[in-house]
């Protein structure tokens, strides 16, 4: 039996796969519960407000992730702004392949249902939104991109990004991002 930290933790890791295979309605309570193996009791100990505190907590730990992973990115690039593209585009396309092209973005798939259900969850991936385009912009602006173009090109970056993994679930393959990598790199690599 998972010790009480475990039970927590689980729940949350439970509902952030879920919710990036079948997104937040299609995903129960019950379903999490039993795929991650915490009692129902200690589900609402930790979770009193039930699935839309655990969105939250899971949307969080969402981004706090994606977060680190563009700002390890960002660090591994410094000042070159083609091979910043290329490793965004090569690392979610690694996790799409490595998830068997299952997992969605979180952020992504709340987003296009939640607006209509939980305005404070929506309130939440909108900032995780911003959060990871202000990230992108950033290392642009340190790669010499006027302020206004380093934040048009991170925002291009963010939707081509979500929608590759749309396509790439979709046609089981990371070609997709690929070709994106190539036409962002042409852009970033122009003088304007």
């Amino acid at each position: 039996m998972p010790r009480k930290t475990d039970a927590r933790a689980n729940a949350i890791a439970t509902a952030q796969r879920l919710f990036r295979i079948q997104g937040y309605t299609a995903t129960g309570l019950t379903q999490i519960i039993e795929e991650s193996g915490a009692p129902k009791g200690s589900f609402y100990f930790h979770f009193p407000r039930g699935k839309a505190q655990l969105a939250e907590e899971a949307i969080d730990q969402y981004v706090a992730a994606r977060i680190a992973v563009l700002r390890n990115i960002s660090a591994n690039t410094t000042g070159d702004a083609l091979n910043f593209v290329r490793e965004l585009f090569g690392t979610f396309a690694a996790e799409m392949v490595a998830s068997d092209f299952q997992y969605g973005c979180l952020m992504q798939n709340l987003a296009n249902e939640l607006p209509a259900l939980d305005a404070d969850l929506t309130k939440r991936v909108a900032r995780g939104f911003v959060d990871s385009t202000e990230i992108i912009a950033e290392h642009f602006r340190g790669c010499g991109f006027a302020p206004a173009r380093a934040s048009s090109t991170a925002a291009a970056l963010v939707a081509a990004l979500e929608g590759a993994r749309t396509i790439a679930r979709l046609e089981r393959t990371p070609a997709v991002f690929e070709a994106l990598a190539d036409v962002s790199c042409q852009r970033c690599s122009s003088p304007n």
